[in-house]
């Protein structure tokens, strides 16, 4: 029954927020990190009323979600994967939020395709907190000039950062970091925490956060 089980994990996750969050007037969003699980497994989520999902492919979130975004609008879709810069205009039609922004030449695509469809989107930057070769991001010493381009510049509307943090089973410290780089610069959101840390990036002031396996189980890692 993995209906009534993606259902009875979100309500779980959702009261749990509730007990732990530092500030309840901050609203907490789950985005449900749905890559490889078809929109059969989905649909009882969204009936019961959940409209944030996050796909990483813009070619799988398309093939899954253009015709059912059509048609319901309350649904949001967030980008939570890297975005090549030659994908970007097809990620502007299709989703809400870009959580991985994190390049000039990207900025000004999305910039590109939001005047040509004429729709605005919501940004996160990326930032690579743990200064990773392996992963994307801008550097925190750098994170100031790219939201000033990105924001007055070009007027992307950025309105907080994300991370990923390192696997050394120590979140806490990189959430604490952002959590203040983000306060400093003025943004209102943060996209920290995935299945195993939410718990942390909560109590630090995440608003977003990516919750896959938590909600929907483990997913096919072949797809």
């Amino acid at each position: 029954m993995i209906v009534d089980k993606s259902i009875n994990k979100l309500t779980s996750i959702q009261e749990n927020i509730k007990k732990i969050s530092t500030n309840n007037l901050i609203k907490t969003e789950i985005v449900c990190v749905s890559k490889t699980f078809s929109i059969d497994v989905l649909w009882p989520l969204i009936n019961h009323g959940h409209f944030h999902f996050g796909e990483n492919k813009v070619q799988e979130a398309e093939k899954k979600w253009r015709k059912i975004k059509e048609e319901n609008s309350n649904l949001k879709l967030h980008m939570v994967g890297k975005l090549q810069s030659n994908k970007a205009k097809k990620a502007v039609q299709l989703f809400d939020f870009i959580h991985s922004l994190d390049n000039i030449k990207l900025a000004d695509v999305l910039k590109k395709g939001e005047v040509e469809l004429n729709k605005k989107l919501s940004y996160f930057i990326q930032i690579n907190v743990g200064d990773e070769s392996q992963k994307a991001g801008i550097p925190l010493d750098s994170a100031k000039d790219f939201l000033k381009y990105c924001s007055n510049e070009i007027k992307l509307n950025v309105i907080g950062l994300m991370i990923i943090p390192p696997n050394d089973n120590n979140p806490d410290k990189y959430f604490e970091k952002v959590s203040k780089l983000n306060s400093n610069l003025g943004l209102k959101h943060l996209s920290m925490g995935m299945s195993s840390d939410y718990e942390v990036a909560v109590k630090f002031g995440s608003t977003f956060l990516r919750i896959g396996s938590a909600i929907l189980g483990e997913r096919n890692t072949n797809k």
